[in-house]
């Protein structure tokens, strides 16, 4: 099929997964044709911690998009299965995903194997003090009319555990990442963009290491020029055919 195929086979697989892997799931992805800012540049200032901190009304509309936000209805799809699969199988060690959703999770992937380099949106976050809880318990309040939620704790900011644009990512996390990177075998970069940095760089930090690299992507991407296969099919169909092919072998 791929000669991806035969190099997943051979095991220590890392996979890179960006929001394209979960549109099959109903999760639009951000800078597609169709994706979220494409179509509405102003919701990008919902992911800016310097939007988000300055503004009340941007804080405003951001806990109403959390609270009808796709993830809570969506499943996980064939994609998200079939790398479930390959780390039941014993040939994926690690998924780092820039996705938000927790469809890997919930598709029968250890947590431990899961890197979530942007967070989660199953819990929020205390700009102040830290704290965090489950998202489900600040959605109530939203839907009970406290249109801003503060933490209960110190009166803080409350957010989404997540990276927004402008705010430190945990360094803890990235480490993490960038250790599965140089130790893998084959590195498998799904549905993302490979535009933003650091998730980005984890491709050329694998690369360095001596990883092949599998790009599966509807789009080009700044790193096709050093990938070893390129699959431009799509993903929900490709990418569980692919992960057959490497497990019968």
């Amino acid at each position: 099929m791929h000669d991806a195929a035969a190099w997943i086979a051979e095991g220590s697989v890392v996979a890179l997964t960006g929001a394209g892997i979960s549109t099959d799931s109903g999760i639009p992805d951000f800078r597609g044709p169709q994706g979220v800012w494409t179509r509405d540049p102003e919701a990008m200032k919902l992911s800016s911690i310097e939007h988000y901190v300055a503004d009340p009304e941007v804080r405003r509309r951001a806990w109403q998009e959390r609270l009808h936000h796709p993830a809570w209805t969506a499943v996980p799809n064939a994609a998200h299965r079939a790398l479930a699969d390959l780390a039941a199988g014993g040939w994926l060690t690690t998924v780092v995903t820039q996705n938000i959703d927790g469809l890997h999770q919930r598709a029968g992937l250890d947590p431990a194997r899961v890197i979530e380099i942007h967070g989660t949106i199953h819990e929020t976050e205390c700009l102040s003090c830290g704290a965090r809880g489950p998202m489900r318990e600040t959605l109530d309040r939203v839907e009970a009319g406290e249109a801003d939620p503060d933490c209960r704790g110190c009166g803080g900011l409350l957010k989404s555990a997540t990276i927004s644009f402008g705010q430190r990512m945990n360094m803890a996390t990235l480490e993490a990442a960038a250790e599965a990177a140089m130790a893998c075998r084959t590195m498998v970069a799904v549905g993302t963009s490979l535009t933003v940095n650091p998730a980005a760089g984890l491709v050329g930090v694998a690369a360095t290491h001596g990883a092949k690299i599998v790009i599966i992507n509807d789009a080009e991407t700044p790193f096709d020029v050093i990938a070893d296969e390129i699959i431009r099919e799509p993903i929900g169909t490709v990418l569980p055919a692919l992960c057959a092919s490497a497990a019968a072998r």
